[in-house]
């Protein structure tokens, strides 16, 4: 049963190790952080099984205790690596309308908010604080990155195949934010 998604939906990241029998540090990518257990295995871009035998919400992360996974050392080695499902194993049609998966973002158009084409996401990573987007320009050259938040995305279209990006030099402040000043 350790075989490699054909088509996989990254799920979470492992983090640093917790404690000294194994245990790491999960950032999940579902919206209930402790559902990342409801998915069965886990594998990671290699094909490796990874099997959840506890999960424990842990402020912003979980921490997850993995049945292949036998003290700090082993725990360490794994720091970085992200975990995937075969999008098979997700269910359909649960999502809501403000709902989608990381990587359906990847090859969206980027538009300004007058609607112009910026470019493509080419990528959303996660370097160890919030999430970025990564946008090839539509006249090609070096790509760049963009914090995934909502001031800079502030909207998301899957149907259209687009999501409007407001760079974070051009975010202009809302009137009441003026008038606090």
């Amino acid at each position: 049963m350790s075989t490699k998604p054909s088509n996989p939906v990254l799920m979470g990241v492992i983090g640093a190790p917790h404690g000294v029998r194994g245990e790491v540090r999960v950032k999940s990518h579902t919206g209930d952080p402790v559902a990342l257990g409801d998915y069965g295995p886990l594998f990671d871009k290699d094909g490796n099984l990874f099997e959840i035998t506890a999960i424990r919400p842990s402020k912003t992360v979980v921490v997850v205790r993995f049945k292949q996974v036998n003290g700090r050392e082993a725990a360490e080695a794994l720091n970085g690596t992200e975990l995937f499902v075969d999008r098979s194993r997700l269910p359909d049609g649960e999502l809501e309308d403000d709902e989608f998966f990381i990587d359906d973002l990847v090859g969206l158009d980027a538009v300004d908010a007058d609607g112009a084409r910026i470019g493509a996401i080419v990528a959303v990573h996660n370097f160890g604080a919030d999430d970025m987007i990564e946008v090839r320009p539509a006249g090609g050259g070096r790509t760049e990155l963009y914090p995934f938040t909502r001031a800079v995305v502030p909207e998301i279209d899957m149907d259209a195949g687009r999501l409007t990006l407001v760079a974070p030099g051009e975010i202009i402040a809302r009137p009441e934010e003026d008038e606090a000043s």
